[in-house]
């Protein structure tokens, strides 16, 4: 049988150009056993690609902050702290980067999302007088409680499921993939993937992108 999974979506399900690799709509569906969707985006977006997937809705957003199993919804963080940060950050001159619209925070529950265009340092330094973090995820600068993480998420559905956490192989490429790795059974760090995430994986792949994980995946159908 193949293993259940634990699955980024920017920088390992998409390819260069940010879009979803349109084999994982053939691959994921066909897969039997659960398929995770991790990810530091907000809650809708993870939900809707599973929904376009066909594939059950097993969710980890807003990098652990809101999970998703079946009809179980964990929220792991209020968010309050995080848009305390964002204001005063904007207060002191700054921007979140996103134009007036902001689409990326619309429908944040959890944290903060930064553009990575925008000044880390004094983000940084708001983000720890309230007690918080900043992670780059390559994606954005997130603000978030240290202690929400994807890694806590895995723990939250792999209970929903009735699964252990060491059942899972996780594929990831950034920091915010770090924790995921460390509760996982096996992991991989895609080629583009960031030093931490590198550092952290078991597996450090010669592909990049979307073709590092479906080849993870194709290896793992051989070994069933």
């Amino acid at each position: 049988m193949v293993p259940p999974l634990v699955l980024d979506i920017d920088g390992t399900m998409t390819r260069p150009d940010d879009s979803v690799d349109p084999r994982f709509f053939d691959v994921l569906p066909e897969w039997h056993a659960p398929v995770v969707v991790a990810t530091g985006k907000a809650f809708p977006y993870p939900v809707a690609l599973c929904h376009f997937m066909y594939v059950e809705q097993n969710v980890i957003a807003e990098n652990g902050g809101i999970v998703l199993s079946g009809e179980a919804v964990t929220t792991n963080g209020d968010g309050e702290a995080a848009r305390r940060v964002a204001e005063k950050y904007v207060a002191a001159g700054h921007d979140l980067g996103w134009g007036p619209t902001d689409t990326v925070n619309r429908w944040r529950e959890t944290e903060v999302a930064v553009a990575r265009d925008q000044p880390l340092g004094p983000l940084e330094e708001l983000a720890a007088e309230h007690g918080l973090e900043v992670v780059d995820t390559g994606f954005a600068y997130h603000v978030k409680a240290p202690e929400i993480e994807k890694g806590r998420g895995l723990k939250s559905v792999a209970r929903l499921l009735d699964r252990d956490p060491d059942e899972f192989v996780a594929i990831g490429d950034s920091e915010n993939d770090v924790s995921t790795f460390g509760v996982a059974g096996e992991s991989y760090a895609v080629a583009n993937a960031d030093a931490k995430a590198q550092r952290a994986a078991d597996v450090v792949l010669d592909e990049s992108y979307s073709e590092g994980t479906l080849g993870v995946l194709d290896d793992l159908r051989e070994r069933a």
